[in-house]
């Protein structure tokens, strides 16, 4: 490896500095007026079944269950089909796995960003999209995250230490605050009588115990990752 190979990685996977103090919170603003938006909201949710769906995968994956695709559609629903056992607690792994992957992903984001490593974030990111394309079975899908996954590596390649703080944070704060809207969406329709096949009520047949403790467990995995991530992310700015 040559001296310029050497450098270009470190400069991929080295510590970035430390960004200006109004970064973390504004970025977090920011972030919490898009999950709270409507029509933005309903855009960015892509993002979400993304990472959703590729919760279901990995964990699927991880249980020993034969993987067969994902799928992710226009309306922003998605689906990943998975063979094994239907029943025991692998399938139950890979059910509950969906809606907290958001917010867990976060709070690995915020590990390498309270770490300085904003590139290298950005880098794996992007690798992690790709893996998930090699399973994506729709157009629609492909569509997604191709283009997401090109958003990442432009920023990473591309934009300078500054900006590509704030783009990592805005992404970060994002995947924290989005572990928690769609379970308070899931519940409403679930009061409603909709979504009875929903992951909860999946977990619920698979498990003997009630949809709306399984959406309470996701919600406290959900909000203990933001708590815990937001205190990495604010880290900077409470420095004197």
């Amino acid at each position: 490896m040559t001296f310029a190979d050497t450098a270009g990685l470190t400069g991929l996977f080295g510590a970035q500095p430390n960004p200006t103090a109004v970064v973390p919170p504004v970025t977090g603003g920011l972030a919490l007026v898009l999950v709270l938006s409507s029509a933005p909201w309903r855009l960015a949710r892509n993002i979400v079944t993304i990472v959703h769906e590729a919760g279901h995968a990995l964990v699927a994956v991880l249980v020993g269950r034969r993987l067969q695709g994902i799928q992710l559609h226009s309306d922003t629903s998605g689906v990943t089909l998975s063979r094994g056992k239907p029943t025991g607690p692998g399938m139950a792994m890979t059910a509950l796995c969906g809606y907290p992957a958001p917010a867990v992903l976060g709070l690995g984001f915020a590990s390498l960003v309270a770490a300085n490593r904003v590139t290298a974030l950005l880098v794996i990111a992007a690798l992690l999209l790709l893996g998930v394309l090699v399973m994506v079975r729709n157009a629609y899908g492909v569509l997604s995250v191709v283009l997401t996954a090109a958003g990442l590596a432009l920023v990473a390649l591309v934009a300078g230490p500054e900006v590509q703080a704030w783009f990592v944070y805005l992404i970060t704060w994002f995947l924290l605050f989005s572990g928690i809207r769609p379970l308070i969406e899931l519940q409403s329709k679930r009061r409603r009588g909709f979504a009875r096949d929903s992951d909860a009520d999946q977990l619920a047949r698979l498990t003997g115990l009630p949809a709306a403790l399984w959406v309470l467990i996701m919600v406290v995995i959900g909000l203990s990752c933001l708590v815990v991530g937001g205190a990495w992310l604010l880290e900077p700015a409470l420095q004197p």
